[in-house]
């Protein structure tokens, strides 16, 4: 390695280098896991990269690129970010004003996880599961779910022009351009679905949540409903803590959910969240629909009426979304945001990055981009089946 070079690569590398050995969110794993051996062969590899490469290399860049892989190849939520991305976080600003509707995480490129309901997403016939390839033209390959979701709000009445893939076949990704709006899906809704059962679809779980789905159940209860159904099937919004105060109206007394985090001293430490007194004002029967738009404080409330026995799911395996993120901001103004918190079900096993099966599985037909959805909700139907069965309270 030249001189040249060697000074190149402590340069560019010094801000990574440092936050791991100085008092880092990982500098307690260093000595465990001979993490100083590996930074040092990864000296090596910039050093080869530099001296060989067929072209001049940019470092800065190629570093870059290499935190992106190593954010990302932790789990789709957690990114690095570059300076300006820092700063928007920590600003706090809030959101745009306008959006085209939808939720996306990191799937190679950015993946849909949800188009809300009369959204103009949903309106175009986006859905769960397509991957939006490029932006205003701009590629998603190397875009965190963080950028992309800054990108695709924006000012009402602007326009956003994205290129889906839907599936695996081997075609030319569609075009689409949308238009963004003030959304005001609202976060709840209910309606009777037959003459003894309520149906009520949560939208996204807000700290008003509680007491939406009370009022919406004792409405429901004048009418004659006597069990109900929680439709979460794309609700991917909200603080994970408000699907948690949600199930609470559910669970009279056992184990909502289990804390997951990382100590001082680098051990796994698990906290219990468990019900209280009063908790379970609901005993009515609850069958929950999901899918694989159903994440975050939508799963932990699944999770928790899953794991006390007082529902069952029915559609597809949830998401996997369920963590928390804190950023970790790196000496030359760069970030990492990190997973540091995880939840677990009540049986402390993983639902990140796994998600929920469910009791019964009913698989969403697939829709070839521009047709029309089948007639029918195959989900719905089923259980409305298997909360028939259910005795009232």
């Amino acid at each position: 390695m030249t001189a040249r070079t060697r000074l190149w690569v402590l340069a560019v590398s010094t801000p990574l280098i440092a936050f791991t050995l100085i008092g880092g969110y990982l500098g307690q794993a260093m000595v465990r896991d001979d993490t100083v051996r590996h930074l040092r062969i990864f000296e090596d590899v910039v050093a080869l990269v530099v001296d060989n490469y067929v072209e001049e290399v940019d470092v800065k860049k190629t570093l870059s690129g290499a935190m992106r892989g190593l954010a990302e190849g932790l789990d789709p939520d957690s990114a690095f970010l570059t300076p300006a991305l820092v700063k928007a976080v920590e600003s706090k600003e809030p959101p745009a004003p306008a959006d085209i509707g939808v939720e996306v995480t990191r799937q190679y490129y950015l993946r849909i996880i949800s188009a809300r309901d009369g959204s103009p997403a949903a309106k175009a016939g986006l859905r769960t599961g397509d991957y939006i390839r490029a932006i205003d033209g701009r590629p998603t390959r190397e875009m965190s779910a963080f950028e992309g979701t800054r990108l695709l709000g924006g000012a009402a009445g602007s326009k956003v022009n994205l290129l889906i893939i839907r599936g695996n076949a081997p075609v030319d990704p569609h075009e689409v351009t949308l238009t963004r709006e003030r959304l005001t899906t609202p976060e709840l809704t209910s309606r009777m679905a037959n003459a003894t059962t309520g149906y009520v679809r949560i939208h996204e779980f807000t700290a008003n949540s509680p007491a939406r789905i009370t009022q919406a159940f004792d409405a429901l209860a004048k009418t004659g409903a006597t069990r109900y159904l929680i439709d979460l099937r794309g609700a991917a919004r909200g603080d994970l803590d408000n699907g948690l105060a949600a199930a609470r109206l559910f669970v009279t007394s056992g184990t909502l959910a289990v804390r997951q985090t990382r100590t001082e001293k680098d051990e796994l430490q698990k906290d219990t969240i468990a019900a209280q007194a009063n908790d379970g004002a609901i005993t009515a029967p609850v069958v929950l629909l999901v899918d694989q738009g159903t994440a975050g404080a939508a799963e932990l409330f699944a999770a928790a009426l899953d794991g006390n026995k007082r529902t069952e799911l029915v559609g597809e395996r949830t998401l996997g979304r369920a963590a928390r993120q804190r950023l970790i901001k790196l000496p030359d103004g760069s970030g990492l945001l990190l997973s540091t918190v995880r939840y677990l079900s009540p049986a402390s096993e993983a639902i990140h990055e796994k998600g929920l099966a469910p009791d019964l599985q009913i698989d969403q037909p697939d829709v070839e981009f521009g047709a029309d959805p089948p007639a029918g909700d195959p989900t719905l139907d089923k259980a409305l089946e298997q909360i028939a069965e259910k005795k009232a309270a």
